[in-house]
């Protein structure tokens, strides 16, 4: 028999590898990563990303823009999507993207511990991962605590002309509106949107934190606000003289919503999208995941931040944040019908 040289040897080992890399499918070699379309900021996914892929050796690959363009984006690709996970703020934006099929039911005994049930999809088709309460905020200096008490108590006429709010247009209202539609019914919910409008002081601002900057300067003296805008105003205005206070604590809790993640239906890596959410609920993750926009860890075993826990406990709206979504349009028509531009 003639032996082959070790030269030749090598040859064939190497011909033999291309055969294989030509012949197996691309989804196959990308086994370990994952793809996620992300509306949250490269900032705050980023850190998570780069911990979880030194922790496992597997890859993300992202894709960040505002929900809407994504959710339009994996419709439009469909089966030829190569988002395998999407991750988005706000229960409606999620709900939404659930409703219209581009998210896929899972089953995770993992997410089913980690998350609460209110703050998951009943379902299985996305997950929260932060909380975000949107509570009330004050003039420290023309305000106490006493004077205040629940957002329905916004509407009450001693707050007329002091009232500042930010624009209906933005989902974050939106939800809250729609939670109080689940909570108090429409006509009542509508009563109370209706008050809110009749005490404006100025007409509703952009964002939170011009609604905050309004009500220091003296334009109002009462607003709503997500909780991690004023943390950041915060840090860098220390001595604004501005607090949070926590309504609704003898009823329904602060009104809460979520950022969250769901597996998308035509996922080309569905287990590693699993897992990789799953570490997302983890401790290691809710800690970085909650520090880094001053956000509420939606695993209830981990502490808030330092910065966060210093605002004060609170009790939470216990209803599901999916009904955000499912009351969404009853919401913008209501606002709409209650002058809530």
């Amino acid at each position: 028999m003639k032996l082959v040289s070790m030269g030749a040897r090598k040859a064939l080992y190497s011909l033999l590898g291309l055969i294989v890399a030509a012949t197996t499918p691309a989804t196959a070699l990308a086994a370990d990563e994952v793809v996620v379309y992300s509306a949250r900021k490269e900032h705050l996914v980023k850190p998570l990303f780069d911990a979880y892929t030194q922790k496992t050796g597997v890859k993300v690959k992202y894709i960040t823009d505002k929900a809407a363009p994504l959710l339009a984006r994996l419709q439009a690709e469909g089966k030829d999507s190569p988002a395998d996970m999407l991750i988005t703020v706000d229960a409606g934006n999620l709900w939404q993207a659930a409703e219209k099929g581009v998210l896929a039911a899972i089953q995770s005994k993992t997410l089913d511990s980690n998350i609460p049930a209110h703050l998951r999809d009943p379902q299985g088709r996305w997950f929260g991962l932060s909380v975000r309460a949107r509570t009330i905020v004050y003039a420290t200096d023309r305000v106490k605590p006493t004077d205040l008490s629940s957002y329905e108590g916004l509407a009450d006429g001693k707050w007329k002309g002091r009232l500042c709010l930010r624009t209906s247009k933005k989902v974050y209202n939106q939800s809250l509106v729609a939670m109080m539609i689940a909570r108090l019914g429409e006509k009542p919910a509508e009563k109370v949107v209706a008050g809110w409008v009749q005490n404006l002081a100025v007409a509703p601002f952009s964002n939170d934190t011009k609604t905050m900057k309004a009500i220091a300067a003296g334009q109002c003296d009462v607003g709503i606000v997500n909780t991690y805008y004023f943390g950041r105003l915060k840090k860098k205005q220390p001595d604004i003289k501005l607090a949070l206070f926590w309504p609704n604590q003898k009823g329904s809790g602060v009104h809460i919503n979520i950022s969250g993640a769901g597996v998308t239906k035509n996922a080309k890596h569905p287990q590693q999208a699993v897992k990789l959410i799953e570490w997302l609920s983890s401790s290691e993750a809710q800690n970085i995941f909650a520090s880094l926009n001053m956000e509420y860890p939606a695993n209830t075993a981990i502490e808030a931040d330092k910065v966060v826990k210093a605002w004060g406990d609170f009790k939470q709206d216990q209803l599901n944040v999916a009904k955000a979504g499912e009351l969404q349009v009853k919401s913008v028509m209501l606002m709409d019908r209650a002058g809530y531009k």
